[in-house]
């Protein structure tokens, strides 16, 4: 694949001060400096203190979870790209790391906690005290994603009263309607509550995304977790999503239940759907109470570059603040340049038709003359058990066919779900992308599956081992490009190895995900103010979009006793503390006041906060090393 020269020049006027200090020499932790952001170390209100080093394998941690007892940390082991390099290299699939506090200077781990093989934990990573009449000590919650054909799903609980001796409670529970793909559903995230006398876990169910994908189970009993609520937020609660703006992407991704004024509050991370609040003080009955809609056209964007495009969504993770008067949410967003032309450009089906990034791959903008054109092929659904992938050469005259400038590109589908001729697990992307290059492929155009004329298509994200432009293309453009019959219904599509249609698709700048600051009061029509937004900026630089990692904020943890303080952990832009100052209760701003970012780079992905001796610290989990611990203030 040609492509430019992936490090760019810091040419940001607006790059801080702070920022400009000498780049110490490349230890090696996160590979070429080209591939991350620079920085200072510590600035500001935000004092590292210490750090565990768990791995010296890039992209392994997901989340981190305290004990609030404050001794202990817990870090999920998200895994290697693939489950097969585990497998090859002796390491467990995933699971979780326990590592002692004690010393914030020099926190050590004591202890793993191994997941059933090929499942793996990630965003839903908790620790909590739970006291029921079944139960009274500290419970690690972990979500389950699958990974290979051995993966299970469901919410898995486990008591670390005593943390060097884990004791599993329960495994594997949640929505059982996949059985034919594991014991229960994949869950993203978890999130555990005590009321007193009962508890309970919300998830987001993989499996029924954008439908009943919010799952409560009772789990006062935790040996014997009840699912106890299904509910579709969208047919439940009509009205909350922004089909207009082209945001139909509605499903769950985060959420965190907090006690407000005597009730339990239920705020849902939605990501098209916005930021949703429900009351769930009976957990199978919950009643809406508000809900978020993204401005338009996209503050962030059109603030710090004058650039007026369309609000993409993305809702990625959100917390109340100590006060319960304001939160602060994420948007996660991978793809600075989201703006995709995508059109047909031979055949009697040439013409425009709806695309977007993939997130996690590379933009069309590292090609060198900015745009992705040539013959697609049809490779099926590239996961690795699925049908091999064709290489370009063994297609008669595919390589001979290529005009100057051209790509090889290979289309797959996404899944498979549903398909009875593909009983393989469905993958990532990023998964797909990868057998893509390794039969010799270029660049990826993904389908939509069974949808029909989505705008926005979705086709998934993360998973990306390989430098690989990617774009998402809806169903239907899927059959026209190789002049089949438009689908819904199996069998689908033409034979692997077809050559279809050429394409092109173009790409403009439209930033990274950003932070939303909320009102947590909502008006008569029930909708929480939109306050202010937040970005670092390199991540609405261009000269930033492709060559320093991923720019995008990924999650918040609000400060438990100031509640004018929040901590970001934000990808390759590190560690970020922000205030919100206000001139009147509805006239606020989200202010940086410090960070942390180290000199060779960070890729931070949780943020937590615990207090010790009446003072706020902060944890978070690089992708790449482990647990860095600070201190915060003045």
């Amino acid at each position: 694949m040609r492509t430019r020269r992936l490090f760019t020049a810091l040419a940001v006027a607006s790059l801080t001060a702070a920022m400009a200090a000498p780049v110490a020499a490349h230890p090696g932790q996160h590979g070429p400096i080209d591939g991350h952001l620079p920085g200072p170390g510590a600035w500001g209100d935000l004092q590292l203190l210490g750090k565990a080093d768990l791995t010296n394998t890039d992209d392994l941690i997901a989340d981190v979870a305290i004990d609030p007892r404050t001794t202990y940390a817990y870090l999920a082991n998200w895994g290697k790209a693939t489950c097969d390099a585990n497998r090859e290299d002796g390491d467990p699939d995933a699971g979780a790391y326990v590592v002692d506090m004690t010393d914030l200077a020099d926190p050590k781990q004591i202890g793993f906690i191994p997941h059933s093989q090929d499942s793996r934990p990630g965003e839903g990573m908790q620790a909590l005290q739970i006291d029921t009449k079944f139960f009274n000590g500290t419970m690690l919650v972990m979500n389950n994603e699958q990974c290979g054909k051995n993966g299970r799903g469901g919410v898995s609980l486990y008591d670390v009263s005593n943390p060097s001796k884990p004791v599993k409670l329960s495994e594997h529970f949640g929505d059982r309607a996949n059985l034919s793909r594991g014991d229960a559903n994949d869950i993203h995230s978890a999130f555990a509550w005590d009321t007193g006398d009962k508890a309970y876990v919300v998830t987001a169910d993989n499996f029924e995304s954008g439908g009943a994908d919010v799952d409560i189970l009772d789990i006062t009993n935790p040996k014997r977790p009840r699912l106890i609520r299904e509910i579709d937020v969208q047919t439940e609660f009509p009205g909350l999503t922004q089909t207009q703006l082209g945001l139909t992407e509605v499903f769950l991704h985060d959420m965190v239940v907090k006690n407000i004024g005597g009730h339990q509050v239920l705020l849902l991370s939605y990501w098209d759907g916005g930021y949703v609040q429900l009351n769930v003080d009976d957990p199978a009955n919950p009643t809406l109470i508000g809900d978020t809609d993204f401005s338009h056209p996209d503050p962030q964007l059109l603030e710090t570059t004058g650039i007026a495009r369309t609000a993409e969504g993305n809702g990625h993770q959100a917390e109340f603040t100590a006060d319960n008067q304001y939160f602060i949410a994420t948007d996660e967003d991978f793809a600075p340049y989201g703006a995709t032309n995508f059109s047909i450009t031979t055949g009697t089906n040439a013409g425009a038709y709806p695309s977007v990034p993939v997130p996690g791959s590379a933009p069309i903008v590292v090609l060198d003359d900015d745009k992705l054109n040539g013959p697609v092929v049809y490779g099926g659904y590239g996961c690795p058990g699925s049908a091999p992938i064709p290489t370009p050469a063994s297609i008669p005259g595919y390589e001979a066919s290529l005009q100057a400038g051209e790509e090889k590109i290979v289309a797959l589908q996404r899944g498979p779900t549903g398909d009875p001729s593909a009983p393989e697990p469905a993958c990532f992307p990023g998964e797909k992308a990868h057998e893509a290059v390794l039969a010799g492929w270029d660049a990826v155009v993904f389908a939509q599956r069974h949808g029909g004329t989505e705008n926005p298509p979705f086709c998934g994200s993360g998973g990306f081992v390989d430098l690989v432009v990617g774009v998402c293309t809806n169903h239907e453009a899927y059959h026209k490009m190789f002049g089949t019959p438009v689908s819904f219904t199996y069998p689908d599509g033409p034979a692997i190895g077809t050559v279809g249609a050429r394409i092109q698709a173009t790409a403009a700048f439209d930033g990274w995900g950003y932070v939303h600051l909320f009102s947590n009061q909502a008006d008569a029509g029930k909708k929480f103010a939109e306050l202010d937004t937040f970005a670092i900026p390199e991540a609405m630089a261009e000269g930033y979009a492709v060559g320093f990692g991923d720019l995008s904020v990924h999650e918040v943890a609000t400060d438990p006793n100031d509640p004018r303080r929040a901590y970001l952990s934000y990808y390759a832009g590190g560690m970020r503390s922000l205030r919100i100052q206000c001139v009147s209760p509805n006239s606020c701003e989200l202010v940086e006041s410090g960070g942390y970012l180290a000199p060779s780079g960070n890729d931070f992905w949780g943020v937590e906060t615990f207090t010790r001796n009446d003072k706020t610290y902060v944890a978070g989990s690089d992708r790449d090393d482990g647990l860095y611990l600070f201190a915060t203030g003045p």
